[in-house]
């Protein structure tokens, strides 16, 4: 078992910037990881012993959690783990290797944690019974290279891929009956400026809106940092609905907006526009921030209402579409989705963002344009990344010195071979 080290605390931790902050909590993330993986050898091996002849319980979980203050169920989730990933001993004494050994070793350097472990745990039981004991070694070990890597939705789609390996033909599919359809939609603007909406969908229109929420609320990958998404499911599933409304909206098809991203009135200051500080009037009913003009400004339709310090209306309000169709389309074949690196996020998911803000005088070609989507969108507008057109024509990401003190540039490979 590795041998591991506590980082030193700062005597004043409220002293640290922000890059020992974030280096701290990867450094004990690490180390409680690594301890998780050596109380495991230790629970594996008192269950190899038997707890009732060293301790007199009839099972180690029962012992562990009387041990640790924990309930049963608690308990025996960590002793389970533990099984699974180092060796057991069977009633004749012989040794059963563990049913997840790449994944044991990657846990024992501190580089995956108990959620990404179960996952895998999980899917290595969804395999095939008839799965051969090499088949079900060589997904593991994928599954185990993986994990330090992905986030939860990466493991899933390598379970897709497995199966599909493993199991071509699937499940046979069962069709169910749908119910008489009702549908009741109310929407209404409150006082502070949010919107409450409720509703009563029939059975099979409940479940192709949770279907389509579900895809588009998944959590964000686990980048190449450890940074996880932290949204609530609820505030997910709103995340998702804006995404479905702007994929409806963008719709040829959709009446009244002619298949624009968004079509909104806004009347804003020449100053806040520039600067991004300030607030701006939205389709004359609610305010959005300047800076979020700015970035609503990057891919969509907008009759602009820019002011002067005086109060005189300098703009109109000439409508504008800032992306072509056939930038968006080249935009779509150069970058494949959302360019930030380890971002999964299809063309259609994304905006076309100003590498050089229009507001600043950034020309609308190629060359100064991404696709992000809108979380990756935000981050470049808000936060310390950077995005920059490098030599050979592609975006590349620049990270902020606390994530990365040597800063060095990031692309996006998912979308690529």
């Amino acid at each position: 078992m590795s041998e591991i080290f506590l980082p030193e605390l700062p005597q004043e931790l409220w002293r640290a910037g922000k890059l020992e902050l974030a280096h701290g909590v990867q450094q004990f993330l690490q180390v409680i990881r690594m301890a998780a993986a050596g109380l495991g050898q230790f629970l594996a091996e008192i269950e190899n012993r038997g707890a009732k002849d060293l301790y007199g319980h009839g099972t180690t979980a029962s012992w562990f959690a009387e041990l640790a203050g924990l309930s049963r169920g608690e308990a025996g989730a960590v002793v389970k783990r533990a099984l699974a990933l180092n060796p057991t001993l069977a009633l004749d004494g012989t040794e059963i290797p563990p049913v997840a050994p790449c994944t044991a070793a990657v846990a024992a350097q501190g580089l995956v944690g108990d959620e990404r472990i179960d996952q895998i745990l999980e899917i290595l039981k969804r395999l095939p019974a008839d799965t051969s004991a090499e088949d079900r070694a060589s997904a593991e070990k994928i599954l185990g290279e993986l994990a330090p890597h992905a986030g939860p939705r990466q493991l899933a789609e390598a379970e897709t891929k497995l199966l599909g390996w493993l199991d071509p033909d699937g499940k046979e599919p069962k069709d169910p009956e749908p119910k008489e359809p009702r549908r009741e939609i109310t929407l209404e603007r409150r006082k502070d400026g949010f919107w409450k909406l409720t509703g009563l969908l029939d059975d099979e229109t409940g479940a192709r809106t949770a279907a389509a929420l579900e895809a588009h609320a998944q959590p964000r990958p686990v980048d190449e940092f450890g940074q996880a998404d932290l949204r609530m499911k609820c505030e997910r599933m709103g995340d998702a609905w804006a995404e479905l409304l702007d994929l409806a909206i963008a719709c040829p098809d959709q009446p009244g907006t002619s298949g624009y991203r968004t079509l909104v009135n806004v009347t804003v200051g020449l100053e806040e526009l520039r600067s991004g500080l300030g607030t701006a009037c939205l389709d004359f009913v609610g305010t959005m921030t300047a800076r979020e003009a700015r970035l609503a400004a990057c891919d969509c339709l907008m009759l602009p209402v820019v002011m002067s310090g005086s109060g005189e209306p300098l703009d109109m309000g000439r409508l504008r579409r800032f992306v072509t169709p056939g930038q968006r389309r080249a935009l779509n074949i150069r970058d494949g989705g959302c360019a930030f690196s380890g971002c999964h996020r299809k063309p259609k998911n994304c905006h076309a963002h100003h590498i050089e803000h229009w507001a600043d005088g950034g020309p609308t070609d190629l060359r100064n344009l991404v696709l992000l989507c809108g979380f990756h969108h935000r981050l470049i507008h808000h936060g310390d990344w950077k995005v920059r057109m490098a030599a050979d024509g592609l975006p590349e990401f620049i990270p902020p010195q606390y994530r990365d003190p040597l800063r060095k540039p990031r692309r996006n490979t998912l979308h690529h071979v």
